[in-house]
C-alpha cells in the first residue's frame, strides 16, 4: 500500500509561490532524487500546468535540469481537474471523484505518491500520510497558502537542513 505525501516549497509565512523563490543546487539535487523515487504524482490543475515545463527540452538547460526532466517524465501523473479536457504524456486526467481515485491508487501502488498543489491537497486531508514543508527564508505576504483545507493536528517526525537555507519539516497526522 502506498503512502500519500504532500510536499511543497513554502515561505516562512506559510505561502506557496513558485515564481518567488527557487531551489539552490543542493535542494534541486534533492528534488531530482525525490521525484525519481516516487511511485506516482497527483497534481491539481495549476500545479500540473506549471510542471508541464519539464515535458519539453528548454534552451539553456544544464545536466541537472535534463536529469530532473527525465525523472519527471518517467513518473506517471494523475491530474485532478474539472476544467482540463486532456493531459500530456504519461498522465491520466481525473475529472470527477479525485478522492476516490487517490484512495484507489493508495491501494494499488507501492511506495510514495506525492500530491502537489495546495488546493488539491486541501481536499485530500484525510488521505495524506505525511506533510513535508520545504521551508525557505522568505516572507511573501500573499499567494496560495500551504494549508487550504481542514487544518489537521500534526506531529513532527523529522527535520533536515537541505542546502544553505532550506529546512524540510516532516509531519504526520497526530
Amino acid at each position: 500500500m502506498a503512502r500519500l505525501v504532500y510536499a511543497l516549497n513554502v515561505s516562512l509565512d506559510g505561502y506557496v509561490d513558485h515564481d518567488r523563490f527557487a531551489p539552490d543546487p543542493v535542494l534541486f539535487r534533492h528534488f531530482i532524487e525525490d521525484i525519481g523515487a516516487m511511485a506516482a504524482v497527483v497534481y491539481g490543475r495549476r500545479m500540473y500546468e506549471l510542471m508541464r515545463y519539464w515535458d519539453d527540452e528548454q534552451p539553456g538547460w544544464g545536466d541537472a535540469e535534463r536529469e530532473y526532466a527525465a525523472a519527471w517524465r518517467s513518473r506517471h501523473k494523475w491530474v485532478g481537474s474539472r476544467t482540463l479536457t486532456s493531459v500530456g504524456p504519461n498522465a491520466t486526467l481525473i475529472s470527477d471523484g479525485v478522492e476516490a481515485a487517490v484512495r484507489r491508487l493508495k491501494t494499488e501502488l507501492d511506495g510514495e505518491i506525492e500530491v502537489a498543489g495546495p488546493v488539491l491537497a486541501g481536499g485530500l486531508t484525510g488521505l495524506i500520510d505525511e506533510y513535508r514543508l520545504y521551508l525557505h527564508p522568505v516572507v511573501l505576504g500573499s499567494g496560495a497558502p500551504f494549508f487550504t483545507g481542514p487544518r489537521p493536528r500534526l506531529r513532527l517526525v523529522g527535520d533536515e537542513r537541505i542546502g544553505a537555507d532550506v529546512i524540510r519539516l516532516s509531519y504526520v497526522p497526530a
